[in-house]
C-alpha cells in the first residue's frame, strides 16, 4: 500500500463508519506538496516499485543507441508506434537506429500474446536466457513472462561492460578467458562496470489493447522499453502510464513521475547504478527543477 493510502486509511479509522471509504485519486508529482521529506518518500517508494533489475546487477540503460522494430499489426501503426518510441528515446539523448537497423527492442503484436510468448520462449529459450548468470530476472520471471494474462508482458536482457571501454566485463558463452577490469571487484563495488541494455522482447494480446489509444500506448511502450520495469510493481498509488490498462481514462500518457524515472536513469552517473543511486538522481533532478521554477531552493 502506498504512503498516500496509508495516510488516508488510518484518518477514516477515527471517523464514523459511513459508506464503505473509496481509494485514494493517483498522486500526481505536480501535486506533491512541496516538503523535502514527503517528496523524498514518494519518490523512493516509485523507483522501488517500478526498477527490476536483472538479479545481481544495477539498473541498466541503453547506452546511445537503440533500433525499434514492430511487427504482427498493418505497416502504418507499426512504423507510427515504433517512431514514436524512437522518439521518446531521442528525449534521454539516445540516438534511433537508421532505416534497415536491426531491432534490438522488438514489438510483437499477436491474437493470443500468452501463446506466442509460450511458443517464442519453446523455441528460442537461448534468445531469452543466454546461459550465463545476472543478465536477466531468472526463470520464476521468465515463467510469468510465457503463462501471465497481461495486456503487455517484457524481457530485458543486460550486460555488464566496462564503462570505460564499453567492452562487455564478464564472460561469455564461447569466450575463453574472463575479461580483464581495471580495479574491479568487492572494494569498489563494481563502479567501473555499467549495466546496459541488450534486447527488449515485447509482446502485446492485439484483443486486450483494443480500446487503448496509440499515443498512450506509444508511451506505454516506450517506459517498459527504455527502462527495466517490474511488471508487478504496485503503481496504483501514482499518477503513472504504468496504471493504463487499469486505469485507462487516468493515463493519458507518460506523467511527471514516468519522466522524472526515465530522465534520472538516463542522466546518472555512468557506472552502476543500482536502485538507492536512482532514487536519488531522481530526487536530485527534481529539486532542481523545482527550484528553478520556485526560485527559493525550497527543497533543500
Amino acid at each position: 500500500m502506498s504512503i498516500v493510502a496509508m495516510l488516508a486509511a488510518a484518518a477514516l479509522m477515527q471517523q464514523p463508519a459511513q459508506a464503505a471509504p473509496q481509494e485514494p485519486p493517483p498522486v500526481a508529482l505536480e501535486d506533491v506538496v512541496v516538503e523535502a521529506r514527503r517528496l523524498e518518500e514518494l519518490t523512493r517508494e516509485f523507483v522501488d516499485e517500478v526498477s527490476a533489475p536483472a538479479r545481481r546487477r544495477g539498473l541498466a540503460r541503453w547506452r546511445n543507441s537503440l533500433c525499434v522494430g514492430v511487427t504482427g499489426i498493418r505497416q502504418d501503426i507499426a512504423q507510427a508506434l515504433a517512431d514514436h518510441v524512437s522518439r521518446v528515446a531521442l528525449e534521454y539523448g539516445l540516438r534511433p537506429g537508421d532505416p534497415g537497423c536491426t531491432a534490438n527492442v522488438l514489438i510483437v503484436f499477436a491474437e493470443d500474446g500468452r501463446a506466442l510468448a509460450d511458443e517464442m520462449v519453446e523455441r528460442r529459450r537461448r534468445v531469452f536466457r543466454l546461459g550465463v548468470g545476472g543478465l536477466d530476472r531468472g526463470n520464476v520471471a521468465l515463467a510469468d513472462f510465457r503463462e501471465s494474462d497481461r495486456p503487455v508482458r517484457w524481457w530485458h536482457v543486460s550486460v555488464p561492460v566496462n564503462a570505460e571501454t564499453g567492452n562487455i566485463a564478464i564472460r561469455m558463452p564461447g569466450d575463453e578467458y574472463p575479461p580483464s577490469v581495471k580495479n574491479e571487484g568487492r572494494i569498489n563495488r563494481g563502479r567501473l562496470v555499467r549495466d546496459e541494455l541488450n534486447k527488449v522482447i515485447i509482446v502485446v494480446d492485439g484483443e486486450q489493447v483494443a480500446g487503448v489509444g496509440l499515443p498512450q500506448l506509444g508511451d506505454y511502450l516506450s517506459m517498459v522499453a527504455l527502462a527495466q520495469v517490474d511488471p508487478e510493481g504496485d503503481t496504483d498509488g501514482f499518477a503513472t502510464i504504468l496504471n493504463l490498462f487499469d486505469d485507462p481514462d487516468g493515463s493519458p500518457g507518460l506523467t511527471g513521475w514516468d519522466r522524472a524515472y526515465l530522465e534520472g536513469l538516463y542522466s546518472n552517473w555512468p557506472w552502476r547504478v543500482r536502485a538507492n543511486d536512482q532514487a536519488y538522481q531522481v530526487l536530485r533532478n527534481l529539486r532542481e527543477e523545482r527550484e528553478a521554477v520556485d526560485g527559493n531552493g525550497g527543497l533543500s
